[in-house]
């Protein structure tokens, strides 16, 4: 599955962080910084599968792959 966006993108400086728990980029008090955590676990550590983006100005492409048998 991709959802792909064409806002403004992920900058590259917080990319390597954007899968940390409590890491966000919105003001104080606006976010938790765990959705893509979680994300992340349930579909890495649940199902066994992974989970990738590719960011630039104008596309952001999140790619969820699950395997079919997850043995």
């Amino acid at each position: 599955m991709e959802i792909i966006d064409n806002g403004s993108g992920i900058p590259l400086e917080i990319q390597p962080r954007i899968f940390e728990p409590f890491f966000t980029s919105k003001a104080v008090g606006k976010g938790t910084g765990l959705g893509l955590d979680i994300s992340r676990r349930i579909i890495v550590q649940e199902h066994k599968g992974n989970i990738r983006f590719e960011s630039s100005p104008g596309c952001t492409n999140f790619q969820v792959r699950l395997p079919i048998n997850p043995g």
